[in-house]
């Protein structure tokens, strides 16, 4: 199982600096050897530019976005911007997508919700045409897609979905490489995520999808503490539909329930035992005691 890292890009409050800071986090955790890298796409700077940025400066680590909303982005458009990208840090690119939430893409964005898993559909088999030929055309009831996006020889992009419901991870497993969760717990992974998608990419003759597997993360002595911390700085997700279906799964009250709290022993041990539950990656995100957090991991590796 890989280990990776969640770095924030959409802080843009304090402009060049901000994005320096980013580079320079990113720095850090390559030098801890970590191999990759993943960044969301929430508010604030863009995911893909900023990891363009960090990408000419620390080589040698792997780049992934967790997640870019498709809505508001063509997918012609958005496979532009991963192209770019994908170039200048000369193929450590994995894009993932998501549909974002309802409330989000309905209320801030103004586009409409409807049939999203037939959207994701739609816009998969756009890509998949792109990265593959760099051509397309797609008529689908959601979508338009016509035309030629020339691609260098031997181009690759590979694509993880955030997909939790058995619609989306039979889409993600038939149309991308796998899925990349979050909030989501070891036996929901265990259950329902990894037997779903790897049904689904068997069933198309694919190989055996990628089960990238994100949750907070902190290493302490005082477990009640860290777990009040993150009920406050991750209560939202405990509201979002799609999360609050995966922790009804797991039969977690919220978010702080399924984060990854305790001793340093303990911490590595749970991590370990993902590789078990179904998981090919998990990404760190630490939310208290950082370095000391950063560290435990890092001795995974």
């Amino acid at each position: 199982m890989r280990l990776g890292v969640f770095v924030e890009t959409s802080r843009s409050k304090g402009g060049a600096s901000a994005l320096d800071a980013i580079v320079t986090e990113m720095r850090s955790i390559a030098g801890r050897g970590f191999p990759s890298i993943w960044s969301p796409q929430i508010f604030g700077f863009d995911a893909l530019t900023a990891i363009t940025v960090a990408a000419r400066e620390v080589p040698g680590v792997e780049f992934g976005t967790a997640v870019v909303p498709i809505y508001g982005r063509h997918p012609m458009h958005l496979f532009q911007q991963a192209l770019t990208t994908q170039v200048v840090a000369a193929g450590r690119l994995t894009l993932g997508i998501g549909l974002s939430h309802q409330p989000v893409v309905e209320n801030m964005w103004g586009y409409s919700f409807d049939k999203p898993a037939r959207f994701m559909r739609e816009y998969l088999e756009v890509l998949g045409a792109l990265r593959t030929s760099g051509a397309v055309s797609v008529a689908g009831e959601s979508l338009k897609a016509q035309g030629n996006v020339p691609i260098p020889e031997g181009f690759d992009l590979p694509i993880v979905v955030a997909a939790l419901g058995p619609t989306m991870l039979s889409i993600a497993g038939r149309l991308a490489e796998g899925t990349v969760t979050w909030m989501t717990g070891p036996q929901t992974v265990s259950d329902h995520i990894a037997p779903t998608i790897s049904k689904a990419a068997a069933d198309a003759g694919r190989a055996a999808p990628r089960v990238v597997m994100a949750l907070p993360v902190a290493v302490t002595d005082d477990e009640s503490a860290a777990r009040a911390k993150a009920a406050t700085a991750f209560q939202v997700y405990g509201f979002l539909p799609s999360y609050r279906a995966m922790l009804d799964r797991e039969g977690a009250s919220g978010p702080a329930d399924v984060a990854i709290v305790g001793t340093k022993q303990h911490v590595q041990d749970t991590i370990r035992s993902l590789e078990e539950r179904g998981a090919t990656e998990f990404v760190t995100v630490p939310f208290d005691n950082v370095e000391a957090t950063l560290d435990a991991v890092a001795e995974l590796l």
